[in-house]
């Protein structure tokens, strides 16, 4: 995700450089882990440092604490990581480098620790978010800027422009990336202007994007470089892209032109700044946070169309959200708080707001072992957040051990289940 805001808030997911609160007295506390407990590893990206950091704990079955792994943390290959996604086999992670517009892979040994294998180049610049199909075959790039025209100068904060998505091809059992895939004479699909998030349909058939189409100027040291404009040719609120996919492709229309598909754009309304976005296991709705007025939008999809059925408030600058069970739940990066809601009506229903356990939350995970455990990275306070998940009332009570600490400034979050790193056999 990447927004800019007024006040301590993100000035971009590029160049989140906030002054990040002060760790001391944060109790690491974390109960001593056996072997038996162990149940998943966890892998937490941290920008704060040059090169990036990859923290890896492992989790605790019993209480739901991360204990770090003795190497820890792992350089991700690059500057500014903002987004990681784990390959469904376990057998490999994916970390994007903003700022040097490169996704590195790394292959998960058996004691849950990562060897980097493969680097690729993404065509635009400043990937943002990246999501994977469910065979492990196809790996989605959103990139904050799309290539510019031949002959035209780069995107950039200076010159900005459109976002896109690339497909990367995966070899389906080492998951090595391959090269961009091409449709006639472009490498990219194209999204409107300043993208923050994407999310898959569980079932692949569709893929959503957020776009804010907007900046907002931050105060918050230190002050970057010039803040965009916006582009003429980019509409004036937040958009909702949806694609179609055949094959795990974006569909092309019409296929013989050489053209991107053009993805069809749902307004979120004006004023608005769609953010995160994350789809329900029955691949039937999406829902997305508006980082500026404060709402969390339900969409029902249908026959590749969207529709808006709901919206609930929020905390302050909604940022993440996360479907667990019956349960829906947001980061508030502003409130450091997360809300929840109950889903069995088949919309949010808001139940209780809770702590995130230090400031700034933003990504979302839940355990994918005994789904029980649900973690926060709180970027401001520089740690992640645990709490134990009820998987019949929706309630959330922080772990013990809770917060942990990370290598400063954290964006994201994935995991994989131990046994699954066990495969590989490094």
């Amino acid at each position: 995700m990447r927004a800019r805001t007024k006040g301590m808030t993100l000035s971009n997911i590029g160049k989140w450089l906030l002054a990040a609160t002060s760790t001391a007295g944060i109790a690491l506390a974390i109960t001593s882990c056996g072997a038996s407990n162990t149940v998943d590893v966890v892998y937490v990206t941290s920008n704060k440092l040059n090169p990036g950091q990859i923290n890896a704990y492992y989790l605790d079955s019993e209480t739901g604490n991360l204990r770090q792994l003795v190497d820890s943390p792992y350089p991700s290959g690059g500057r500014n990581p903002v987004y990681e996604v784990t390959s469904p086999n376990g057998l490999n992670l994916y970390v994007a480098n903003h700022d040097d517009n490169t996704i590195v892979r790394f292959a998960i040994g058996t004691d849950g620790k990562l060897y980097p294998l493969q680097t690729v180049n993404t065509p635009g610049t400043e990937p943002v978010s990246l999501a994977i199909n469910s065979a492990g075959t196809e790996l989605y790039v959103l990139d904050y800027y799309a290539p510019a025209s031949p002959g035209q100068p780069s995107y950039t904060d200076l010159n900005p422009g459109p976002g896109a998505v690339i497909v990367l091809p995966l070899d389906a059992s080492t998951g090595a990336m391959g090269a961009a895939l091409t449709v006639g004479v472009t490498n990219y699909f194209e999204v409107q202007c300043f993208p923050t998030s994407m999310t898959l349909t569980p079932d692949g058939n569709y893929l959503f994007v957020t776009d804010t189409n907007a900046v907002v100027v931050t105060t918050s040291p230190p002050v970057t470089g010039t803040v965009p404009t916006l582009p003429a040719g980019c509409p004036n609120s937040g958009t909702v892209a949806a694609y179609s996919m055949t094959g795990g492709v974006p569909n092309i229309s019409p296929a013989t032109t050489g053209t991107p598909a053009s993805p069809s754009f749902y307004s979120t309304g004006a004023g608005s700044e769609p953010t995160g976005i994350t789809a329900d296991p029955n691949s039937s709705v999406i829902y997305v946070t508006d980082a500026a007025l404060n709402l969390v939008y339900t969409y029902s999809i249908s026959g590749g169309t969207i529709a808006l059925t709901s919206s609930a408030i929020t905390g302050t600058m909604p940022m993440g959200a996360l479907v667990a069970g019956n349960f829906l739940y947001v980061s508030n990066y502003n409130g450091g708080t997360l809300s929840s809601y109950s889903l069995s009506s088949g919309v949010p229903v808001p139940l209780a707001t809770t702590t995130s356990a230090a400031p700034g939350p933003l990504c979302l995970m839940l355990d994918p072992d005994v789904g029980r455990f649900l973690y926060t990275t709180n970027y401001i306070g520089g740690s992640v957040g645990g709490a134990e998940f009820n998987p019949s009332t929706g309630a959330l009570v922080q772990n013990q051990g809770s917060p942990y600490i990370t290598s400063g400034q954290p964006t994201c979050i994935a995991s994989v289940k131990q046994k699954q790193g066990n495969a590989n056999g490094l």
